[in-house]
């Protein structure tokens, strides 16, 4: 079976899909195209998941053979690999993790030397290479070298604190923690209580085994009752490798991207250049660039991804874009989605407007939508001709609204969303889409 890159990198089941031995070509074939790029050290990330230090020397071994040095980062979130990698010229940045999915599965995400999530073009390259097991190891004396570098997550640490204006302290806020037992375990909690805030820990205590079980981002009401039982200002909720985030405010209201998205847009003073537009996805909801555009700013969406939303980012030249599960990217700050940078933000934007959640939300006004995920033999169902025609006569029939109907990128899984002018409604049509893969 062809490996190839999916939404946010190469993803799937340990031993069966995601193994040592795909690692070790993994790291021959990215060592040898980025090579060529004028990249000639690899730094490598890794979340809590037992299977990442199997993996991790697996890529060592496969970089080092393709005469590529290493840097080991230890745990570290996604986004500090890629906030390194952009800081340490000739340097590219590689993360193990699945993200928010659980410990069984692993994934691979790799960084250019800016930060960016590698190019089409180069994933097309490595693709090509990695599939033709046409391999060549360099000789001896050409061979890379290995290292720690410890100084990592301090270096992240740094970097976190300084997106928050100097004048602008957290002294006085209570702020509750969900690291997923993930990446963010260390770093984050560091990050605000040198910000002055109290902070309550949760999902500190990684095994390999309990990554984003049962809380984080997928699973926010754990940080929420933890909101409610403290009387915390705020919680935040990362996933496993602390590249997306939802927010709960002090009444235990959840936020998603779409009102992090609101409340970043709302405590900026003007809509020019870089601010003139922001940029959602297809997911988004359509209350949001409703209430966007009210604000005075253009709105954009991309396809399903947050490399997707940066490549509009950069091609429009603005600074703020996000997806509803949290991956929020601040452009001016950093190159990826980065759920700690975006809680900060987050929360000194709403300390600077001296307003609350339900004061600057007030003006967004969602439209009702529903999601379903399903899971399937085979995603490539959604492009039968059959399916793809009873959902757009389905598509039709809606009055008011929209209808998305898409694979996973991630997973094999199909993911179904109808917004209409009811909850009951968008119910409806939901459940009917949902029965054309029944049998699947």
């Amino acid at each position: 079976m062809d490996i190839t890159f999916g939404t946010d990198g190469i993803r799937g089941p340990v031993v069966s899909t995601i193994t040592p031995d795909l690692c070790l070509r993994i790291g021959q074939a990215a060592g040898y195209v980025l090579k060529q790029e004028g990249l000639d050290t690899v730094l490598i990330g890794k979340d809590t998941r037992v299977s990442g230090y199997m993996l991790e020397s697996a890529l060592e071994a496969g970089f080092i053979s393709a005469g590529v040095n290493v840097r080991l980062l230890g745990p570290l979130p996604t986004p500090g690999v890629a906030y390194l990698a952009k800081s340490s010229r000739g340097h590219f940045g590689l993360v193990i993790s699945a993200s928010h999915n659980s410990y069984e599965d692993n994934g691979i995400k790799i960084f250019d030397g800016n930060g960016e999530k590698i190019s089409k073009h180069l994933q097309v390259k490595i693709e090509k290479l990695l599939n033709s097991n046409d391999f060549k190891i360099v000789s001896s004396d050409k061979l890379g070298k290995a290292k720690r570098f410890d100084e990592s997550g301090d270096r992240y640490v740094e970097f976190c604190k300084s997106t928050v204006p100097t004048n602008l302290s957290f002294k006085g806020l209570r702020i509750v923690i969900d690291c997923a037992h993930g990446a963010a375990y260390k770093v984050t909690p560091t990050i605000f209580q040198e910000l002055g805030a109290e902070v309550i820990v949760i999902g500190a205590s990684p095994n390999g085994y309990n990554i984003n079980e049962k809380c984080g981002s997928t699973h926010p009401e754990l940080a929420k009752q933890v909101v409610l039982d403290h009387r915390a200002d705020f919680g935040i909720s990362l996933d496993g490798d602390a590249d997306r985030v939802k927010l709960i405010d002090s009444t235990g209201r959840i936020l998603d991207g779409d009102d992090i998205l609101y409340i970043l847009a709302s405590g900026n003073p003007n809509r020019i250049g870089p601010w003139s537009g922001i940029v959602g996805t297809v997911m988004s909801n359509l209350g949001l660039e409703n209430a966007l555009k009210n604000l005075g700013y253009e709105f954009e969406r991309s396809d399903v991804g947050d490399t997707y939303v940066s490549q509009i980012l950069a091609s429009k030249g603005w600074s703020l874009g996000g997806e509803p599960s949290g991956h929020i990217i601040c452009r001016d700050q950093v190159s990826t989605g980065d759920g700690t940078v975006a809680a900060l933000k987050t929360i000194s934007t709403l300390l600077m407007m001296q307003k609350s959640v339900t004061e600057v939300l007030k003006d967004f006004q969602r439209v009702p939508q529903i999601e379903i995920s399903l899971n399937v033999h085979d995603k490539n169902i959604i492009n039968q001709e059959d399916i793809k025609n009873r959902i757009q006569k389905i598509k039709n029939d809606l009055p008011f609204g929209r209808i998305l109907v898409r694979p996973s990128g991630t997973e094999s899984k199909i993911r179904i969303m109808v917004e209409a002018e009811s909850e009951a409604l968008a119910n409806r049509y939901a459940k009917d889409l949902a029965s054309l893969f029944k049998h699947d």
